[in-house]
């Protein structure tokens, strides 16, 4: 399959304001990482919160600007295109953010909200809009679609609004979403159906998403494949069969074994890492995860361990064997 998006040594610091005296402070958020996303696939980006997933998503579509690195779509770096071009390629590069409620305009009804960028990139003639709307609104479930068009988001449940959010980033019919944590906010009950909703949209509409969470479970439901970020960095990827298998680095071990078993009968000890995530303005040398590591060695606190091939397809950046 052709690769539709691609990072390569991908860095973003945020400078943190300080007093007129005082050190300069700096936020290593995402730490020199790289990723390729094949056309079609389901990409998950998980990891602890605080360890650069979402700021990874909004550097590849350019929500923010990278302090190094390039970001490539179609063969075309991102980073270099100027405001107009950005403007139209934004039509195919969509986000679907983790709070559906905040990310909605409590001015905006749900047809608004859903035409909306419709009418930035001009899509469709006016008249033809509210056609266009409708017809995607039924596609997610907003049913029935005359009626909810015209409520406003304090109107709606919770799996309302996240379909609302997912009609939005669908109505300019986009190739790539970034979906940050799209059923956070969702209760536990429509947490399924959304994501069942997301596979029959991506058959439905060829979609390719970087799905980013905290949650393995519905990353192993979900995802092709699965990267596991740690402290800005990439630490594991594989597929999602081979993921869960047989993991090999310390930190997926511990996110694995976090995963929630109903089965009484299977549960098995967990050994979970000590502590919690470190400081991203001061991030621990070498392995950023051996001060929480079991297995730490010497060799671990001295130098950046990097990803290497452990199994065909199956990349850690841990210097245990095995």
């Amino acid at each position: 399959m052709a690769t539709i998006m691609k990072a390569e040594r991908l860095v973003k610091d945020f400078h943190l304001k300080t007093g007129l005296f005082a050190p300069k402070r700096i936020v290593h958020a995402v730490d020199d990482i790289d990723l390729e996303i094949a056309e079609g696939e389901v990409l998950g980006l998980a990891g602890e919160s605080g360890s650069g997933k979402s700021t990874t998503g909004r550097l590849l579509l350019r929500l923010i600007e990278p302090s190094s690195g390039t970001v490539t779509y179609r063969g075309k770096l991102v980073t270099e295109y100027g405001r107009e071009e950005m403007r139209r390629l934004r039509q195919k590069l969509q986000i679907v953010f983790q709070d559906p409620v905040s990310s909605l305009s409590p001015r905006m009804s749900v047809g608004e909200a859903i035409g909306h960028p419709l009418a930035v990139h001009g899509i469709g003639a006016k008249q033809d809009r509210e056609g266009l709307v409708l017809d995607i609104m039924e596609k997610v479930g907003l049913s029935p679609a005359p009626y909810l068009y015209r409520k406003y988001p304090h109107q709606l449940s919770g799996g309302q609004s996240q379909r609302v959010v997912l009609a939005r980033a669908l109505v300019t019919n986009p190739d790539f979403i970034v979906a940050d944590e799209p059923i956070a906010m969702a209760d536990v009950s429509v947490r399924a159906l959304i994501l069942r909703l997301m596979q029959d949209l991506k058959a439905e509409f060829g979609l390719t998403y970087l799905f980013i969470t905290h949650d393995l479970a519905t990353a192993k439901y979900l995802c092709d494949r699965v990267a596991i970020m740690y402290l800005g960095r990439i630490v594991e990827l594989a597929s999602r069969d081979e993921l869960f298998s047989r993991p090999h680095h310390p930190y997926t071990k511990a996110l694995l074994a976090a995963v929630p078993i109903p089965d009484p009968r299977a549960r098995k000890p967990k050994n979970l890492p000590v502590g919690e995530i470190p400081s991203a303005i001061d991030p621990p040398p070498g392995c950023h995860f051996h001060p929480r590591c079991p297995f730490a060695m010497s060799a671990c606190r001295e130098g950046r361990p990097l990803l290497r091939e452990v199994a065909p397809g199956h990349l850690s950046a841990c210097l245990l064997e095995g």
